[in-house]
């Protein structure tokens, strides 16, 4: 049976999108019993966003969402901010990404929130971080990669930058955001007082700059894209094979004998244009063609088996069917089926964490919409006629 450590905690989800969700959806299948609060006409925003939908529902929405219940109540609605105050004293973490101020501005700021439950941790999730002039711009994650440099570093050589492919800098803030949540409910029962934690999508792209940063303020280095190539290292980067691609990283000498013995090019380890790593990185250009020659003569498969035998790290490039049918994905159960009302078949990611070697898994699948206001509603003490007269107003949906 996994571990659960945060059971017994209960967390209030006042997040869209993909950055919030995802650390919520974190801190549910760590054990915490998470309540989503929605608008009760369209949900998260999330739930729109697509194609491609699964019979109906928003694929990015179900990939941030399992194991979460889903409250739908409006925060324009005095008696809507009331209930989620009244959630907010039985939370033991509070979570938000309202735009900038907005939180302030609906009596659900940090203060209020604090004041209602000293206790609380209190978690903003936001664009541009708490200080500075950018501090009251919204932002999403296309936009974090423009504005905090990724795109710059990323595309080919001579052309344009691309947008990563995947929601790098939403999901990397949920991860903070869950780190962060952690060690303030870890700091609360030392002083069991409860802590604001702050993260923003521009902090985490600065974050994963890294070497990039530190290249530039060691000698003004501006980087930009390399394509596969990593900057540092050569040989390290997808060549082309008779039939696919093949990423293979020579992070040292060592490795580039083995990579120059295998495919037959022992010549090119005495080189002086290739007799070290930073020789090999300035006359990339030239290795790469001469390598790639010897990797078109055979097969991926061939070039794996042989190179893998050498002790050489490669991987052949491999696309999402190509990871959905992979041993090893099966292996490490990382596609979690979950039984869900309208799609009999849905498989979800599991969390990338396992304790004592049993996977992190998810409780539930993902909510509809206001799903379980009537239940969580009752448990704060409503009744059933006050349940019935908000919903008439469309204070809340059940």
């Amino acid at each position: 049976m996994a571990h659960l450590p945060l059971r017994d905690t209960r967390v209030l989800d006042v997040t869209t999108s993909i950055a919030g969700p995802y650390c919520a959806q974190i801190l549910a299948a760590l054990g915490a019993d998470v309540i989503k609060v929605e608008r009760p006409d369209t949900g998260d925003d999330a739930r729109a966003w697509g194609p491609p939908f699964w019979n109906g529902e928003g694929t990015m929405f179900l990939s941030a969402n399992a194991g979460k219940r889903s409250v739908g109540i409006s925060l324009r609605d005095p008696d809507g901010r009331e209930a989620i105050l009244r959630l907010a004293e039985r939370a033991d973490v509070f979570l938000q990404s309202l735009r900038p101020g907005h939180a302030e501005e609906l009596g659900l700021g940090p203060e209020a929130v604090r004041a209602r439950n000293p206790r609380v941790v209190y978690c903003s999730v936001g664009a541009y971080g708490r200080v500075g002039p950018l501090s009251r711009e919204p932002g999403y994650d296309a936009l974090m990669q423009a504005a905090g440099g990724l795109i710059s570093v990323t595309g080919e050589p001579g052309r344009p930058g691309v947008r990563v492919g995947a929601s790098l800098i939403d999901q990397g803030t949920g991860t903070w955001a869950a780190l962060g949540v952690l060690a303030a409910l870890l700091e609360r029962e030392r002083t069991g007082e409860g802590v604001e934690v702050d993260v923003s999508l521009y902090e985490t792209a600065l974050g994963y700059l890294g070497y990039h940063l530190a290249g530039y303020l060691a000698d003004g280095t501006v980087p930009s894209g390399e394509g596969t190539r990593f900057p540092m290292v050569a040989p390290y980067q997808v060549f082309a094979t008779q039939d696919g691609e093949l990423m293979i990283a020579g992070g040292n000498d060592r490795l580039f004998a083995r990579i120059c013995d295998v495919l037959g090019t022992p010549e090119l380890v005495e080189d002086p244009r290739f007799r070290t790593n930073p020789d090999r990185v300035e006359n990339r250009d030239e290795l790469g063609r001469l390598l790639e020659e010897r990797l078109a003569t055979d097969t991926t498969a061939h070039w794996h088996e042989r190179l893998t035998a050498a002790g050489v790290p490669v991987a052949p490039v491999a696309d999402v069917a190509d990871i959905v049918a992979a041993p090893q994905t099966a292996a490490l159960g990382m596609l979690q089926p979950l039984s869900h009302p309208s799609i009999p078949d849905l498989r979800l990611p599991a969390l990338p964490l396992s304790f004592d070697h049993v996977r992190a898994v998810h409780g539930s699948p993902p909510p509809a919409v206001g799903q379980h206001t009537e239940e969580i509603l009752g448990e704060l003490g409503y009744d059933d006629e006050t349940i019935a007269a908000l919903a008439a107003r469309g204070v809340i949906t059940r």
